[in-house]
């Protein structure tokens, strides 16, 4: 059985409870029998299921929302010191946890799987996820992004496995101690926390040292910046690398496209395996085996999990579609780095032959934009077209000279058409202008751009073209 509350946490209050980790604590909280509490800056359907599970959740962020019989204040890295519930919870001395703790504390006492990468994280934990669950073996999960089965981001289970989503943006992945750790690639991101490759890897090294003796690091064969760790790594910890390198310990021979889905095989300890990935692309194929690998090391059948992967069909935002107008499909993709960009353009490649693809694009972060523009720009040259919208901020403020037309100047010095547009209000009517039957828009980043596919499709039925 699984463990109860952790120490001092029957009674926490979450400020941002409504964010994607935030949330996924205080379900399982929740579920374990805290009496949780929280704030978020507006409402929303996590807020909803959050008091579906009996929490207490505000709309706003006061002083007031802080109870006064609180045993914990539960952050995030994005909460600043000004915030008023912050504040009272100083004035008050009740003790401030950040949520990689209240995170580490729920998985003490069972078999954790960290699944850490640049990119690749969300889908790969949901794949163990789905497949375990699906196995009968009731995993407690913890995931950046809500899954469209059994359509949570986060479940208190009875079995002995945890798995979670290990952030590396805040160096927070360093408070985990699991059984099994996945690095699914290493690059330069989180330019705000990161200031080089050499910081990366650090940081990296650092996470790897907090696996449990007996432990096992599943790590991608094929990326550079994994390839660097492993050799960082050598002789420190039990290390398993899978990918299409002849020198991979779990090879994968091939990645058959059959439409939204691929077929896959590899060689594990000798022996062949093929299995269905129910989601489109090589570089989810390439998650799903890492997946696999991490199962294998804690004792699964490689047989038995393959088949239960196919179980997996994919993340709200990870190339999800949001429906058909006009003989038109709008698709959604969280990817705003250039790397997933590349990724998630190719995999609809793959899936949708000649047809052509149209991108609505959302920048984000002003850093992330002034440190990796160009090369968001020349990924976008793969689309047909593409519309270029203003720089989400999310928890920045702007840098001076940084817009998007970085991105689209690099994007047009690629060859590519783009078209930018100010305020995206307007731009659901501007994609659906450009669009034709048997076009595919895909509409990517990480921030508000979600919103606007249902409007993209709502003006694909109004115009009737």
């Amino acid at each position: 059985m699984a463990p109860g509350l952790p120490t001092a946490m029957d009674r926490p209050h979450f400020i941002g409870i409504g964010g994607a980790g935030m949330s996924g604590i205080a379900k399982i909280l929740a579920q374990r029998g805290a009496e949780v509490a929280g704030s978020d800056a507006k409402e929303s359907a996590t807020a909803e299921a959050l008091r579906a599970l009996g929490a207490t959740v505000h709309v706003g962020h006061a002083a007031e929302h802080l109870a006064d019989d609180a045993t914990c204040v539960v952050v995030s890295s994005a909460i600043r010191e000004d915030n008023p519930e912050l504040a009272r919870a100083h004035e008050r001395g009740i003790p401030v946890v950040h949520r990689s703790d209240a995170l580490a504390a729920l998985m003490h006492g069972l078999r954790p799987i960290a699944v850490a990468g640049t990119h690749g994280k969300t889908t790969t934990t949901s794949m163990l996820a789905v497949s375990l669950s699906e196995l009968g073996l009731n995993p407690s999960y913890a995931i950046g992004g809500d899954l469209d089965a059994p359509g949570s981001n986060a479940l208190h289970g009875d079995g002995e496995i945890f798995v979670a989503e290990a952030d590396e943006s805040d160096r927070s992945f360093h408070k985990y101690a699991p059984e099994v750790a996945i690095v699914l690639n290493v690059e330069l991101d989180h330019h705000a926390n990161y200031a080089s490759m050499a910081e990366i890897h650090e940081s990296f090294e650092t996470f790897a040292g907090k696996i449990v003796p007996g432990g096992t690091l599943v790590i991608a064969a094929d990326q550079d910046g994994a390839r660097e760790l492993t050799r960082r790594l050598a002789g420190s910890v039990r290390t398993v690398t899978y990918g299409e390198s002849e020198d991979a310990d779990v090879r994968i021979l091939s990645v058959v496209p059959q439409g939204l889905k691929s077929e896959v095989t590899v060689v594990m300890d000798g022996a062949e395996l093929t299995f269905a990935v129910s989601v489109p692309g090589r570089h989810y194929a390439h998650n799903a085996v890492a997946a696999l690998a991490a199962g294998v090391a804690l004792g699964i059948p490689a047989a038995e999990l393959a088949t239960a992967l196919a179980a997996y069909t994919g993340v709200k935002r990870r190339l999800q579609l949001k429906g058909e107008a006009a003989g038109v499909q709008v698709v959604d993709s969280y990817a705003h780095h250039p790397t997933e960009m590349t990724a998630d353009l190719e995999a609809m490649r793959a899936a949708v032959g000649d047809a052509r693809i149209l991108v609505l694009f959302q920048p984000h972060l002003f850093s992330r934009t002034q440190e990796l523009g160009k090369e968001m720009g020349r990924a976008l040259s793969l689309a047909d077209a593409s519309v270029v919208l203003d720089i989400y901020p999310a928890r920045e403020d702007p840098i001076p000279g940084i817009t998007s037309d970085l991105i689209i100047e690099a994007a047009r010095a690629a060859g590519a058409d783009v078209t930018p547009v100010r305020g995206k209000d307007g731009a659901p009517a501007v994609v659906a202008g450009m669009a034709k039957a048997g076009d595919l828009v895909l509409t990517m980043g990480a921030g508000d751009v979600t919103d606007l596919g249902p409007r993209i499709l709502d003006q694909l039925s109004s115009t009737g073209k």
